[in-house]
């Protein structure tokens, strides 16, 4: 694509607007993906202040093993702790109201510190979507082509994993029911060949967005990698920076092996943001929070539910508000 052809649009609305677009009915449901992370952690954080009158080393203790327990990470946990024993010995008392006004302080700061503007892009705007079978990246792709549409953007899909038997029909079905085109071949066939078509369809055809699917297989980190490279090679000869946005979707509900499975993928393609599925069927949404922060990685989205609209852009500030309200 020539360089006049380089357009520079906002692919999301400003925050002011995007808050008032975000309905009641997206809280309640925001609310209700995240009540079973909330109960379980605020009860158990409530059995451990039962009776005591101010916050000391016993209870950090055993917030620690809560919190980890949460699947928040080793690693952010204790960034966690250790910054409410700096509080602790400073301020010399914490009660619960204390506790978790500070609790809430520390894990604002470590998702707004992580959350990046994805404002100026080009067009058309390429995304690569990765992650292992079973976390639902074709599912979430299908999403987020509807939730683009709500946007008014053109979108073209890509059918880029030849390889898992029924990956291609599933896509079809996503395209077929958001009313986006989708650019697919035989199972078997080459992914980067794919990809090259979609791309060049995309610009041909005057497209805002892109989205790739990807083979989700971690048999092999080698020739992962080389799959995922040379299906960015080929992009560039048609748009020279795709793909702009790497997302990895990771299935919140598996705990630790989300963390494995994103550190798998960060070494073997540059990835750029996260969208965390299923968050309304697991206790443990701390997950999260430990990978945005371990790896440095921006949340995007996040599943709340099963339904087409139950895929959310993340908002840090309300996602907190929410889990602390």
């Amino acid at each position: 694509m020539e360089a006049t052809d380089t357009v520079a649009f906002f692919i999301f609305m400003p925050m002011g607007k995007l808050r008032a677009f975000f309905s009641k009915k997206d809280q309640k449901k925001l609310e209700d993906g995240l009540a079973n992370t909330k109960k379980s952690f605020f009860s158990r954080l409530g059995n451990i202040i039962i009776g005591k009158k101010k916050i000391d080393e016993d209870t950090l203790d055993e917030l620690e093993s809560i919190l980890i327990q949460s699947d928040v990470g080793v690693a952010t946990t204790l960034k966690i702790i250790n910054s409410l024993e700096d509080r602790i010995a400073r301020d010399k008392y914490l009660g619960f109201d204390d506790l978790v006004k500070v609790l809430r302080e520390e894990i604002s700061n470590l998702l707004v510190r992580s959350e990046t503007q994805f404002t100026h892009i080009e067009k058309p705007y390429v995304v690569m979507v990765v992650g292992v079978n079973g976390v639902g990246k074709t599912t979430t792709i299908g999403k987020l082509a509807h939730f683009y549409k709500l946007l008014n953007k053109k979108i073209i899909l890509g059918a880029a994993d030849t390889f898992r038997a029924g990956a291609i029909d599933q896509l079809q079905i996503w395209a077929d029911r958001v009313k986006v085109p989708l650019i697919r071949q035989e199972m078997g066939s080459d992914p980067a060949s794919v990809a090259f078509d979609t791309v060049q369809a995309a610009t041909a055809q005057d497209k805002d967005i892109v989205l790739i699917d990807t083979a989700g297989r971690l048999h092999n980190k080698v020739n992962l990698m080389n799959e995922l490279t040379k299906i960015k090679r080929v992009m560039s000869k048609v748009i020279p920076n795709a793909p702009h946005e790497v997302l990895l979707v990771l299935d919140g509900s598996t705990g630790q092996n989300a963390f494995e499975q994103a550190k798998q993928f960060t070494n073997a393609t540059e990835v750029t943001s996260l969208a965390i599925t299923k968050l309304d069927g697991t206790a443990k949404g701390g997950v999260l929070l430990g990978i945005s922060d371990q790896f440095q990685i921006p949340v995007r989205f996040i599943g709340v539910g099963e339904g087409i609209d139950d895929l959310q852009e993340f908002d840090p500030q309300n996602f907190i508000q929410t889990l602390f309200s």
